[in-house]
């Protein structure tokens, strides 16, 4: 069986995890965790880094330093996984979903500014696939309607917009370290990225369960306590100390990522100039990181097919986002359901083939093989 997913051991987790233990230091914020916030830090010149548990920890701590209040509205693609929506509206806010681009999955940023009230506070672009949004568009509706911008950069890690790192664009940026991304810390973690001094002090004291912890270990103050609100967001030594050896390997393993990528787009071009299916496309202002490679079928019904038949030969490929405008929970607490065409042609044709770093060659041809065979070319 050829798996959708394999988290890869770069062979240093154990021994670092090893050394976490016997430090005696286990809980958060201890030398492995400065250790990977630095690397962020010095690597992609964000402002500052706090490792959290998840990617939907990051975002609840970006929800809670934007200031959401009940009423508050937050503009959000509609097809992207839950926690881009749940975040803010676990803080009271109405969710207002926007529409796909009609090339790809990120939010069609020619749709924003008619979205947007008096009530308006937030815009979330999603990086799909770890592909660039309209950075530029959005910033300048953002400062036109002075509004605050959070990157869900959960899939991103690693890819530019116009030479600039994702996560670091918008005032806040979000990014998860779960088992089925380019990098893991363990199979769950996240990473809250601040570009904004006006929120470095803040989003310390709520990843820190509301106190000013961080200052009292740094010999700021001479005592802490409760300041603000919070939670415990932060993640043990142990899931910092796997996260670490990843980061390590992060050019080698988008080495790999992106050449396996490369194969499946080279081998199954003939598919779309047969109209056959599309295939991603990667803006000119965006980058490719590897994370994904995905396939646009004609129907509901063929991509079901589809499915079905790479799973009879023991290779495993899945569909992924249902709308969130047309899911249960939204239904239940909303009236008025938009009508948004794009988000739902990618949720019911988009299919997500293998990839990760232990995907062989001749795996990789494997699966092109079948693919090719099931249409016929």
């Amino acid at each position: 069986m050829i798996p959708f997913n394999k988290p890869f051991l770069t062979g240093k987790e154990a021994h670092y995890m090893y050394q976490a233990v016997y430090t005696g230091k286990l809980s958060g914020n201890g030398a492995f965790t400065k250790k990977c916030q630095e690397f962020f830090e010095k690597r992609y010149g964000f402002r500052k880094c706090l490792l959290t548990t998840s990617g939907t920890d990051a975002l609840e701590m970006a929800a809670i330093l934007c200031d959401i209040q009940p009423g508050d509205e937050v503009i959000v693609p509609s097809y992207t996984f839950v926690s881009s929506a749940l975040a803010f509206v676990r803080q009271g806010a109405k969710i207002v979903f926007a529409d796909s681009c009609t090339d790809n999955p990120n939010i069609d940023a020619g749709k924003i500014e008619s979205l947007i009230t008096e009530r308006t506070r937030v815009i979330v672009p999603v990086h799909y696939a770890g592909v660039a949004c309209d950075m530029d568009r959005i910033m300048d509706i953002a400062h036109r309607h002075h509004l605050l911008v959070v990157e869900d950069a959960a899939q991103a890690i690693d890819s530019y917009y116009k030479g600039r790192p994702l996560g670091s664009i918008g005032h806040l940026g979000c990014f998860s370290f779960h088992e089925t991304k380019n990098v893991t810390a363990g199979g769950e973690g996240g990473l809250l990225v601040v570009n904004e001094e006006q929120f470095v002090r803040r989003a310390e004291i709520i990843w820190e369960k509301g106190t000013n912890r961080a200052e009292f270990f740094r010999g700021m103050v001479n005592k802490y306590g409760w300041v603000d609100t919070g939670s415990s967001f932060l993640p043990s030594e142990i899931n910092s100390a796997f996260l670490l050896a990843q980061l390590e390997n992060l050019d080698v393993i988008q080495q790999r990522r992106k050449h396996i990528w490369e194969c499946y787009r080279q081998r199954l071009a003939v598919l779309e100039a047969k109209g056959l299916a599309t295939l991603p496309v990667i803006g000119k202002n965006a980058t490719n990181n590897g994370h994904m490679f995905y396939l646009l079928c004609r129907s509901l019904e063929e991509r079901t097919r589809l499915i079905a038949y790479l799973k009879e030969r023991h290779i495993t490929a899945v569909f992924h986002y249902l709308s969130l405008h047309l899911s249960d929970y939204y239904r239940k607490h909303n009236e008025d359901i938009p009508t948004l065409p794009e988000c739902d042609r990618y949720a019911d044709t988009l299919v997500r083939l293998p990839m990760y770093y232990e995907l062989k060659d001749e795996e990789v041809k494997e699966i092109i093989g079948h693919i090719l065979t099931f249409y016929g070319v």
